[in-house]
């Protein structure tokens, strides 16, 4: 691994940054100029406009025969989404939770994630399991539509339109080609920045003797997940809590339904799978995606307490990870602990989320 690797990944994260958040901006003017409501940008645009750079790179990597980046880069980011972008924002002060996501969104996405990995079995994910994949996102993007009139989403455009507010900036209110611009551009940067990433990621998985699926689970998902990050933790500083969680399980949405679907269409032979992934990664995935709804359910927000422990299980994942790259008896030792802990937690956040849920039935009985 040369110093020029090191410059072409660093360009890459910036290209995929600037290329998404140009995108958002040009897209969500050029929405806004033919009167699209803001809630509908909120929940569209912005939210899967985030994801962005997951679709470039995994895309990319379809289509180079990087599939362990692919796949990677989906599991990697949902898994980084849920413990460090969630647990950063509600350490800032708690992120309170829309009833809408407890009700709809979260069991959504814990329900894809169970049937994805069913899918997953069988060793590759094909073009036919790919098209599938990408209706259910046109579905469920039809069903924010619509929702997106119901009287109940009036709290939430409240938020969307200011978020969207800030989010267009200097954009809103320039001429319909600067707008295009934006958006040709940023999708320019998107489709580079990818190419840098998945290249020199690769190159460095060679250089210091790890895999392409422990890069893509780690360095690629962080830099995909940058736009995530930056907006759910802008959000909770701002005090829009619910568009910090709403962005997050929207994006993971995203990124199982279009980002995995769409990479498994525009490869011949599909996204193949990685047997490790299945072993360890994904399971960790979905462990992170269930225990969210009782921690949701417990009073209605994610108090700092638990997104301070969602942060150390996060650091805890990534160093086996280290560790198992390396040739050391810690990942065995690791792995034991985990499997004490682990459930240990889930039974207590369980508990408590059942105990919240209880107290949400009583009131409302009264």
């Amino acid at each position: 691994m040369d110093l020029l690797t090191v410059v072409w990944l660093v360009a890459g994260f910036v290209c995929l940054v600037v290329g998404a958040e140009w995108l958002v901006k040009g897209a969500s003017s050029i929405a806004t100029s033919f009167g699209v409501p803001p809630i509908v940008i909120g929940l569209t645009v912005v939210a899967f406009g985030t994801s962005a750079p997951e679709f470039a790179v995994s895309a990319n990597g379809a289509l180079t025969g990087n599939a362990d980046v692919a796949l990677g880069n989906v599991v990697g980011s949902n898994t980084l989404n849920i413990l460090l972008i969630l647990g950063l924002s509600a350490t800032i002060g708690g992120l309170a939770i829309e009833q809408r996501l407890l009700k709809f969104d979260i069991p959504v996405l814990i329900g894809i994630s169970g049937v994805i990995y069913l899918l997953l079995l069988n060793g590759v994910v094909g073009r036919l399991e790919g098209v599938v994949l990408f209706a259910g996102i046109v579905a469920y993007t039809a069903w924010l539509l619509r929702g997106a009139r119901r009287p109940e989403s009036e709290t939430v455009t409240e938020e969307y339109e200011e978020s969207v507010g800030k989010l267009e900036g200097s954009a809103l209110g320039r001429a319909l080609p600067f707008q295009l611009a934006l958006v040709v551009v940023g999708f320019a940067l998107l489709v580079l920045g990818s190419r840098l990433l998945v290249s020199a990621a690769t190159d460095i998985a060679e250089a210091v003797g790890v895999s392409d699926l422990v890069i893509g689970l780690t360095v690629v998902a962080l830099g995909t997940s940058l736009p995530e990050l930056a907006t759910s933790v802008l959000a909770a500083i701002r005090g829009q809590r619910d568009i910090a969680v709403g962005n997050v399980v929207g994006s993971n949405i995203f990124n199982l339904l279009a980002v995995l679907g769409g990479a498994a269409v525009l490869s011949d032979a599909g996204v193949t799978v990685n047997r490790e992934l299945l072993r360890l990664d994904y399971p960790v995935m979905l462990a992170a995606t269930v225990v969210l709804l009782p921690i949701c359910w417990n009073g209605f927000m994610i108090k700092r307490w638990e997104g301070g422990l969602l942060v150390l299980f996060y650091g805890a994942y990534v160093a086996f990870l280290v560790m198992e790259a390396g040739d050391s008896s810690a990942p065995e030792l690791f792995r034991t602990a985990m499997l004490i802990i682990v459930p240990l937690v889930m039974v207590v956040y369980s508990a408590a989320g059942f105990q919240g849920w209880r107290r949400h039935r009583a009131m409302a009985q009264r």
